[in-house]
């Protein structure tokens, strides 16, 4: 007998503990805010961090290469890299061969950031506590998670 009150349907429980999406969700609000003050002492929030290290990557990119890489719309990139332009760690410039589209380049204060950001991914790993083994699963289905439900499934 169910004595939580919530009755199962045909199309599974719907109990909270029960729903991947409410994991997922808890889960990412916990790790956004274990990054939050290791950005703050780099200025950064969490989006920003996110362009900053497809930047440090890869250099001179285009802001649409950028949201590919990113998966957000040039809309939400706009006032993310106003910000980083503002703060001096980006600089945005047209292309030559082609005006419509927008080059994005490190300055050297986003290059030196590189240096001190570098201890942001061995904090959150020590806070993740899993084995490498188990990181390299969690990343595995998320990404297997993040491209079945990407694509239109019966």
């Amino acid at each position: 007998m169910n004595t939580t009150g919530a009755e199962p349907t045909q199309e599974g429980s719907l109990l909270l503990d029960d729903q991947l999406c409410f994991a997922l969700y808890a889960a990412s609000r916990a790790v956004t805010a274990r990054y939050r003050p290791l950005l703050d002492e780099l200025g950064l929030t969490y989006p920003q961090y996110l362009v900053m290290l497809v930047l440090w990557e890869q250099d001179s990119i285009s802001v649409r290469a950028l949201g590919t890489a990113l998966q957000l719309e040039s809309s939400t990139l706009s006032p993310l890299l106003k910000r980083l332009e503002a703060n001096g760690l980006i600089r945005r410039e047209r292309r030559a061969e082609d005006e419509r589209s927008v080059a994005l380049h490190l300055t050297e204060a986003g290059i030196r950031l590189r240096e001190r950001a570098g201890t942001v991914p061995l904090a959150i790993g020590d806070a993740m506590g899993l084995s490498p083994e188990q990181d390299a699963m969690a990343k595995q289905l998320l990404r297997l998670l993040t491209a079945n439900v990407g694509h239109d499934r019966p």
